[in-house]
Order: structure tokens, then C-alpha cells, then sequence
């Protein structure tokens, strides 16, 4: 490839969100272990604007510096890989999973490197001051033609996967890693809160490939709800959340014992209520697993929970092991990814495409800007 080439990407160049059309150098690999992909799908966060806003703020995000290429879910097609790649071949289709961490900190070193102190998402935020190094070794997001990612950083796509449901992976994986977290397997029964919601859907489906027995959908839209149960209506179990006593209902469905998990995947802005009364939902030793990030101070009486033995954890992201579990469970057939009403857009329209974004349609709609 001509290292003198121009690509065309989307980029903000302040707080606004906007995004403007610009054209800069094809990425360069700057390690041997390094590849080039050609983008060909990228997902759009609903919650990228809010995101972006936080230019000039303190904040205890790490934003890369103006200006930016945003885009965290991005698919594509191996165009050219370093001289210390194996494995990985011009060709491949492949999902970028944008977690980045430093390789060598206390995290990096015992094999946990969401810990890892200059944690980043490509194409997002990072979680720290040191996230700017991050920036400067992989600055490119799903939002230009190419970008570049460390081969250690890809999950293989096979033929089953199509490159707008890749770039939902960000949401199925972490609804994954969750769900893992939370014990869910064969014989389990789980709640899942924010059911019909970007990430709630995508935990619908997984805990249907993973055997749960019982998968019980919180949400607040009726018509949503409908077309979740429809999903699979001899497993899945919905209740509407406002019309009635949300643990009262989980144990009449179970024998008064309650469910083994909660997964709460409702976002930011929401009231802590919701998660309390999912909480209570749980049966003596169940687990909850935070992952839609619900900022409402929560109050909890740990006597009650300590004697319950109930446990609360938190999952950030996941890692491309368990990224690769989602692409074979779609091979094999246990994973429905058919589900997703893509809204496509082209690379220039990536305004439209998240002002569709925002508009949080559920979970059924996936925006998609396509290349």
C-alpha cells in the first residue's frame, strides 16, 4: 500500500458532536504485532454525544485530543498485517475490540488488563490520564476507511456474522461478560432489567444461548416487551415495570424462591428503585451484575443482603476470548444475531446516523454506518 494514500473520515473537531468530513493519511503500523483493517461496519453509541460533550470539562473521562475519529464498534477486512503477526492474514474478516491497556502495569501483568490503569476504548474514552498514550499509538475509530488495532485485539468474524451485526458485538459482549460474571449457565434462572433496551435485548439472547431456563424481561414498554417474549415466549417471562410489585411477581413465577441472577442493564438517569427492586428479586445467594452503568447513588442495607448472601458486581467490557465465544455460538446457531433492524448509513452521514441513534427506538434497531 502507498503510505503517501489519503483516507476519508468522519471527525470532531469540537464539543459540538459534529462530525466533519476530512481526509488524513492512511494509518501507519507502528508496532510489527500491529494490523490494518478496512472498515466496513461501525455501530453508533447512542450515548456518543454525551460523551463528546465532555471536551473542556473535568471529567473522569479521557477523551483523545481534536481532532478526533470516533466510532468504538468497528468490523472489517484484514488489508495488511506486521512482520511479527501470525495467525492473522490479509483477508480475514475480523470485529476490533477497542479495549486497549498498556501491557505492563500490575493489571497488564496478572492477566486483567480491563484494570489496567491507562484502560481506553479506541474510537471512545478512557478511564484516565495515561488513556492519552493510548490515543497516540491507536488514534483511529470505526468512523474512516481504515484503522489500524493490535492483532492481539481482533476477534475472527466467520461467514455467519455479517458486518453490521459485528458491530454490535460491544453490546452482546458485554452482556456476555455479565452474564458470566453473574453465574448464568444451564438450569439458572435470570432477570434481566432494561430487557428490550440496546444492551437488555442483547443479554435477552445471549442468556438464551447459554441455556437459562427462565429469563425474566424488565422494561417499561409494553409493545417492546411483546416482541421480546415473542422471541422465545416458553422461556421468556415479561413484566412492564410501574404496573405492579416487580419481586412479587418474580417469585410467583418461581415457586416463591426468586431468580439465581439479575443482570441490570438500564443506563444512566434512570432511578435506583428500578435496581433495588430487581435486587429483592433475587433468591438466597443470587448474584446481581451491574452493567448499564445506573448513576443513581444506591442505598442498600448490606445486613440484609449480607444474611440473603446475595452479591453485587460490576462488568466493564470484555475480553476478545470471550468476544470469539459470541462469534462461534452465532457459527453454531445458539446465538440469534437475525434479530437486529440495521439502520444503515454511509460513512458521510454519520450526523444522521446518530441523531437516529439517539432517538433509542429499543433494541431491535441497530445504527450502522457501513462502508
Amino acid at each position: 500500500m502507498n503510505a503517501s494514500k489519503q483516507i476519508k473520515a468522519m471527525r470532531v473537531h469540537d464539543a459540538s458532536g459534529h462530525f466533519q468530513l476530512d481526509t488524513v493519511p492512511l494509518p501507519e503500523l507502528l508496532r510489527p504485532t500491529d494490523v490494518l483493517v478496512e472498515v466496513k461496519a461501525s455501530g453508533v453509541v447512542p450515548n456518543l454525544r454525551n460523551v463528546i460533550s465532555h471536551y473542556g470539562e473535568r471529567s473522569y473521562l479521557t477523551l483523545p485530543d481534536l481532532p478526533a475519529i470516533f466510532g468504538l464498534d468497528t468490523a472489517g477486512v484484514v488489508a495488511k498485517v506486521g512482520t511479527a503477526v501470525t495467525g492473522i492474514v490479509p483477508g480475514d474478516r475480523v470485529y476490533i475490540n477497542p479495549g486497549r491497556s498498556c501491557g505492563s502495569c500490575h493489571a497488564c501483568r496478572s492477566g486483567e488488563p480491563t484494570n489496567c490503569v491507562a484502560y481506553t476504548f479506541q474510537g471512545y474514552f478512557g478511564f484516565g490520564p495515561n488513556s492519552k498514550q493510548i490515543y497516540k499509538q491507536y488514534p483511529y475509530g470505526g468512523f474512516g476507511q481504515y484503522a489500524t488495532a493490535p492483532a492481539d485485539g481482533l476477534v475472527k468474524l466467520p461467514e455467519a456474522v455479517s458486518f453490521e451485526q459485528a458491530a454490535r458485538f460491544g453490546y452482546l459482549g458485554t452482556a456476555y461478560s455479565g452474564l458470566r460474571k453473574a453465574g448464568v449457565c444451564a438450569g439458572k434462572t435470570v432477570l434481566i432489567s432494561g430487557a428490550s433496551g440496546t444492551l437488555g435485548l442483547c443479554a435477552v439472547q445471549i442468556a438464551r444461548a447459554m441455556g437459562a431456563v427462565k429469563i425474566f424481561c424488565v422494561a417499561r414498554n409494553p409493545e417492546l416487551l411483546e416482541r421480546v417474549r415473542a422471541l422465545d415466549p416458553q422461556r421468556i417471562r415479561t413484566f412492564s415495570y410501574g404496573s405492579g410489585d416487580v419481586g412479587a411477581w418474580v417469585r410467583s413465577e418461581t415457586d416463591g424462591v426468586g431468580v439465581d441472577a439479575v443482570l441490570d442493564a438500564i443506563g444512566p438517569g434512570a432511578s435506583h428503585q428500578v435496581t433495588l427492586d430487581c435486587l429483592r428479586s433475587l433468591a438466597r445467594g443470587g448474584r446481581l451484575v451491574e452493567v448499564g452503568a445506573m448513576s443513581d447513588p444506591l442505598p442498600l442495607n448490606l445486613h440484609e443482603i449480607m444474611c440473603s448472601q446475595i452479591s453485587l458486581m460490576t462488568s466493564l467490557w470484555f475480553t476478545v476470548s470471550e468476544g470469539q465465544d459470541l462469534a462461534y455460538m452465532a457459527a453454531a446457531g445458539t446465538l440469534d444475531l437475525s434479530v437486529f433492524d440495521h439502520h444503515r448509513y454511509a460513512l458521510e452521514q454519520a450526523n444522521e446516523a446518530l441523531a437516529d441513534a439517539e432517538q433509542r427506538k429499543g433494541g431491535f434497531v441497530n445504527v450502522v454506518i457501513v462502508q
